[in-house]
């Protein structure tokens, strides 16, 4: 029945979910469905608290006509995933960011700098089958570009990852920075 069901689960997430993102009247309203099959939260309720790190002192969440934050998560007994977004802006130059937020990576583990030319929301998900062994795999997070004005600082693993990305801002000083966290497991992986 379970095999059954989630079909149609997606079906209706991927119904529910341009309908949702287009909605821009009331830009804290979130959609939460719990059902037997799973659960969902979808909302642009996403900052920095509950991506486990501080917000930089005097940052302000970048005011644009998408407001890109996303707080995304999806629970099944199958699998599960987690994805938060908040973009901010600050008057101070991204050394400056950098140096605040490479410190306060540390507590997830080795922090990866990784520098390319734009931006583009790509986080890295592990989709591997398990391991030779049996055991599940977790990739390491790498660089994919190693030259340019953006900086993404990198933490934990392909299925669990934080991620900061700092880019000088377009028409004046100061900085944009998009705090990203992702996290997926698969059935056995908790």
């Amino acid at each position: 029945m379970f095999r059954e069901l989630t079909p149609a689960f997606a079906l209706a997430i991927s119904l529910t979910l341009p309908a949702f993102a287009q909605d821009s009247s009331t830009p804290d309203k979130s959609l939460d469905v719990r059902s037997s099959v799973g659960d969902l939260h979808v909302g642009k309720d996403a900052d920095a608290e509950k991506q486990g790190l501080p917000l930089y002192p005097g940052a302000r969440l970048k005011q644009d006509k998408n407001n890109d934050s996303v707080n995304f998560g999806l629970l099944t007994e199958a699998f599960g995933m987690k994805l938060m977004v908040a973009k901010y802006e600050s008057d101070d130059p991204p050394s400056k960011i950098i140096d605040f937020y490479r410190g306060k990576l540390k507590k997830f583990g080795k922090v990866l700098e990784c520098h390319s030319q734009k931006h583009d929301g790509d986080v890295d998900i592990n989709d591997d089958k398990d391991s030779k062994d049996g055991s599940n795999t977790h990739k390491e997070l790498k660089c994919d570009q190693d030259s340019g004005p953006v900086v993404e600082l990198k933490v934990g693993t392909e299925d669990n990852q934080h991620v900061v990305a700092i880019e000088p801002a377009d028409a004046s000083k100061g900085s944009t920075f998009a705090l990203v966290y992702v996290r997926t497991h698969k059935q056995g992986d908790i």
